[in-house]
């Protein structure tokens, strides 16, 4: 018989990653790029919600990562211990990742984030890293390069920033984060800082408060799979300039967003 009428048939190399299947939607809808080619996209910016710390979505997943300290295990998929419900809660990861430093493999397919927190740097053994189908992820923390043995990672590249498909602009980065002096850096507006609060150099790691801060996005290579859109929080202008050089196809320089960055033609797989 013929191809057509025995269509191969994949199997879902994500359905143990999927979680409850009630009848709440798990995820909250995003138009910040446009996927179809015919659409006009718009300026893009950092997504503002904070995260409800008293939700039981939240609670919960404290005690998920509190759990997978405790007893030292390789593959972490927080979200499946969650009801549909429970994982639109959760825009972001608790700081107490820093405490996965056993986890080789995270798994947060289909989430709802909207953003990585740096600790993630923290998660030394991190081999294989999958927020697939987390559509309004579109960046993530320079400190992912901290993980020296990311070797693999599955992310939804059209979700992404400057992303080779469309190329969608970077969010601009407020001139009050590009070389702010000193000041109070523990209650931030993540619209405007893509975080609540910045505490360290995402290149040095030193103690940013009460030095300059200067923020800037980087293209790069994290993994041997994908380039992802990093935000970095430097101290000093000494650490932007010891950041590498992006891979061909990309800005090749550290930017600070807008319309105005040239970003290269859309449509054309840059060489790896």
């Amino acid at each position: 018989m013929s191809e057509e009428l025995n269509p191969q048939v994949y199997s879902n190399r994500w359905a143990d990653a999927v979680g409850s299947g009630d009848q709440a939607s798990p995820r909250d809808f995003c138009r910040c790029i446009e996927q179809g080619s015919s659409r006009t996209q718009l300026p893009t910016g950092f997504h503002p919600e904070r995260q409800d710390t008293t939700a039981p979505g939240w609670i919960r997943l404290l005690e998920l990562v509190e759990e997978a300290a405790a007893d030292g295990r390789e593959v972490f998929k927080p979200l499946v211990e969650l009801t549909a419900e429970e994982r639109r809660q959760v825009i972001t990861l608790p700081p107490t990742i820093a405490k996965l430093t056993s986890v080789k493999h995270l798994v947060l397919y289909a989430s709802n984030l909207v953003r990585i927190p740096p600790e993630i740097g923290a998660m030394k053994s991190l081999e294989e890293f999958t927020p697939y189908t987390s559509y309004r992820l579109h960046w993530f923390p320079y400190e992912i390069t901290r993980c020296p043995n990311l070797r693999d990672s599955t992310v939804s590249t059209r979700a992404l920033y400057g992303n080779y498909k469309r190329r969608p602009p970077f969010p601009p980065l407020s001139a009050a984060a590009t070389g702010r002096q000193g000041g109070d850096f523990e209650d931030l507006d993540p619209g405007v800082w893509g975080a609540t609060v910045i505490r360290t150099c995402s290149v040095c790691d030193r103690h940013i408060h009460g030095a300059d801060l200067h923020q800037v996005w980087i293209s790069l290579k994290t993994s041997g799979a994908d380039v992802l859109p990093l935000l970095v929080n430097a101290c000093s202008t000494a650490c932007i300039d010891a950041l590498p050089t992006p891979p061909e196809g990309y800005v090749q320089v550290p930017h600070t967003g807008g319309e105005s960055v040239s970003r290269p033609p859309a449509g054309r797989w840059p060489r790896q």
